[in-house]
């Protein structure tokens, strides 16, 4: 976690100086390193020890001195260390350090004889003449013009980043975040900074416009410059985007934001015409672009405008229909009969939508037959059309499967395979996803002649251009989704908006089936679909049940449950307790870390490693937090910690995580892709079902308790429903409706004339 000035301040007068003799483990990643340290000098008189250093820094050389502010610390199984909050290098004055400074191999050419001739003619003030005059150094024998300005840039390059972690460190800027900045500009920093701190927002992750701020004031930045203007512009708009899922905001709510950023006086600071002359640079540069009074980041215009392109494409399309009416109403019989099933007319008239159309929607809540119609689809589809849809018959072929099922996560693609029995992959396994670019676009688009996406609520604007656009030429596509459910986490409502537009055809599904007629949760959740609170929420059903009681009962209620769940046969991955918030004491992180004292708690014989404030341990439930297409694991995608080994460095894999049977290595510094998943977000449950669901309800998430993150969550379950916490809390959720906030013109896009 960064550390305020406050917290830095507090290690100004602890601190110990010394040279580290050993190298135990360092991490060029991240700069995270272990250290032997012999002391010379210390705040607590610790001197003449050998002591072990840890911290984030640029990597030290043997014999060099640094000073290092910080605290002790007892680690558990290492013992007593030294964590550094900040690490300053002394130059070295002394001509014997000079010597091995210079011998260090930090500069090519120069071993020990070079660096004692350097030293015996420059003397011990040789680095000071060096970095003045660099020619000075072919008054030495053996050195030439081209060796002394290489020898010159070196020691630049080394000083300048040694420079730049001190300078960072006066602006409150703890060790992480310095030496992240450090290795993203590398010996430019101090300059990069000085001619435009507002970089950092873009260039550097977990840089606010706030941080920036302080910095460009400190080094004297005008108040009033056009720079400090744009910067809160630019971050007004991409803030808005992520957090509140705006595509564009208007001149008024940019205005409002930016105003909230530079603080009382900005109106003074920025008056009308400066505020017209800085938007006008910004529109000139294309680094915003502006379409009616709508202001966008450039990626999310182009997404929206091409998403709404081609979705008027695919309504434009037409469809080569070889098949009657007549059919499609045989075809479906026959499907009827070969499956034992028997369709309603809703669903039948989904399946005659569907394969009739380029392109439609299919929405429906749960227990309403949306994966019995997805179902009947790809059969009537392979019927009609006289083509297999067994994958057996396209293995070791060139022949590219018809069908393509995608979802925007790993689980809720493994669900869709597993209740259609036919392959399913996420939707940026499908698009070819590398981690940087995706290798299906316009040019390059995917096979296939019908596509059917499910969970569409979760889709965003990005996820939805890039989807779209690479479709091929006649390509069918089907929205599965239910409107209800939480919106998307990135900019964009897709579903909700696309349904706004009257020329998509839609099919709604609202009957409840009678394999779902006797789930009480499945009433329940039609119930709050209605914004209805039903009079027997806190009675004892097969299915569900409410435990009453407060937030300091709460956790103990929700270990409890989980640990007779699996004392009972269920499996972790059976059992998943979801909660609207991350922190406080009923919060996603501290429910992980309780379950994970009772179900998997420290032990001698069980390995286990810290990042931040989170341990793994081997056995632990984890949850992918990023697409990773290499291994591949996808976003939503939970395993279990398989092996680790804790004294893993530098590359090295320092735990496993077992997904079904695929077995993925993590290094210590792609631990921030994993999460602790014995409790996750009713956000990151989407797309997915469990056995048992146990999901907590207090007025401590008042802020996020609304009627679609309830629906959502109640909806995970599959078998049993655990709800405990307050009643009024679940009621007044049930009543906050979540009205369509989100800025987007998608809807008018398609509907009007380009």
């Amino acid at each position: 976690m960064e550390m305020k000035q406050a917290e830095l301040e507090l290690y100004k007068d602890n601190f110990i100086k010394g040279s580290f003799i050993q190298e135990i483990f360092y991490n060029e990643d991240n700069g995270y390193g272990v250290f032997l340290m012999r002391v010379s000098e210390a705040s607590d008189d610790r001197v003449d020890e050998e002591v072990t250093v840890v911290g984030h820094m640029l990597r030290p050389h043997e014999d060099e001195v640094y000073t290092c502010h910080g605290e002790w610390r007892e680690h558990p199984k290492f013992g007593r260390q030294y964590y550094a909050h900040q690490v300053k290098k002394e130059v070295p004055r002394s001509k014997e350090a000079i010597v091995k400074y210079l011998a260090s191999g930090l500069f090519d050419g120069v071993g020990k004889k070079t660096a004692e001739k350097i030293v015996e003619h420059l003397g011990s003030d040789a680095l000071d003449k060096i970095a003045q005059n660099p020619e000075v150094l072919t008054e030495i024998r053996g050195i030439s013009s081209s060796k002394a300005q290489r020898i010159a840039e070196h020691l630049y390059e080394h000083q300048a980043l040694e420079q730049a972690m001190v300078y960072l460190y006066q602006f409150g800027i703890g060790a992480t975040m310095a030496l992240k900045i450090v290795q993203a500009y590398k010996h430019q920093t101090i300059p990069i900074l000085k001619e435009n701190p507002y970089r950092l927002i873009d260039d550097i992750d977990g840089i606010g416009f706030r941080r920036a701020d302080e910095i460009a004031q400190v080094q004297g930045l005008d108040e009033s410059a056009t720079e400090r203007f744009q910067a809160a512009v630019l971050y007004a708009i991409k803030e808005a985007s992520m957090s509140q899922g705006h595509v564009y905001l208007t001149w008024e709510q940019l205005n409002a934001q930016v105003n909230d950023l530079l603080g009382e006086r900005a109106d003074e600071l920025f008056p009308e015409d400066a505020r017209k002359q800085g938007m006008e640079k910004l529109l000139d540069d294309e680094r915003l672009l502006c379409e009616q009074d709508r202001y966008y980041m450039p990626s999310l215009y182009y997404a929206e405008y091409g998403c709404a392109l081609r979705v008027k494409q695919l309504l434009e399309q037409e469809l080569d229909l070889a098949f009657s009416v007549a059919d499609l109403y045989r075809a479906i019989g026959e499907i009827e009969e070969e499956l034992g099933v028997s369709y309603a007319d809703k669903q039948r008239d989904a399946m005659i939508t569907a394969l009739t159309s380029p392109f439609m929607i299919l929405t429906g809540g749960p227990g309403t037959g949306k994966t019995t119609v997805i179902q009947g689809i790809c059969q009537l589809y392979a019927r009609l059309r006289e083509i297999s849809i067994d994958p057996a018959d396209y293995e070791g072929t060139e022949k590219p499967y018809p069908i393509r099922l995608v979802a925007p996560t790993g689980r809720a693609a493994k669900r869709m395979s597993e209740t259609t029995g036919l392959p399913a992959m996420t939707i940026h396994r499908c698009l070819g996803w590398k981690g940087e670019f995706f290798e299906h676009d316009a040019e390059h688009p995917i096979s296939g002649s019908l596509l059917i996406v499910d969970e569409t609520s979760m889709l965003d604007i990005w996820l939805a251009n890039q989807l779209l656009r690479a479709l091929p030429k006649g390509m069918q596509v089907i929205f599965v989704g239910d409107q209800d459910q939480l919106p998307s986490v990135g900019p964009g409502q897709v579903l909700h908006h696309l349904l706004q537009v009257q020329a998509i055809p839609r099919v709604e599904l609202n009957e409840i089936f009678r394999q779902a007629e006797g789930s009480s949760i499945i009433r329940l959740a039609h119930s709050l679909k209605r914004g209805e609170v039903p009079d027997d929420l806190m009675e004892r059903w097969a299915d569900r049940r409410f435990f009453p009681c407060k937030k300091e009962q709460a956790l103990p209620i929700i270990v409890k449950t989980v640990e007779n769940a699996i004392k009972k046969g269920y499996t972790l991955f059976d059992v998943q307790v979801l909660a609207p918030i991350y922190k406080g004491p009923v919060g996603v992180d501290r429910i992980n870390q309780e379950i994970q004292a009772t179900l998997n708690p420290k032990s001698p014989d069980k390995k286990e490693v810290t990042w931040g404030e989170t341990v793994f341990r081997f056995g632990d439930k984890v949850l992918q937090l990023i697409n990773h297409p290499e291994h591949p694991v996808y976003n939503g995608d939970m395993g279990i910690i398989s092996a680790i080994d804790e004294d893993a460095g530098g590359d090295q894999p320092v735990l496993w995580v077992r997904y079904d049977q695929l077995e993925v290595p993590y290094k210590r510094t792609q631990l921030n892709q994993i999460a602790l998943a014995y409790a996750c977000s009713v956000h990151k449950s989407q797309g997915s079902e469990f056995a048992i669901v146990v999901f907590p309800l207090l007025h401590a998430y008042r802020r996020m308790l609304e009627r679609n993150l309830i629906y959502t969550g109640i909806t995970r379950s599959k078998s049993y429903l655990i709800m405990c916490g307050e009643q009024e809390a679940f009621a007044e959720g049930v009543k906050r409706q979540r009205v369509d906030g989100r800025n987007s013109c998608l809807k008018d896009l398609i509907e009007e004339d380009w």
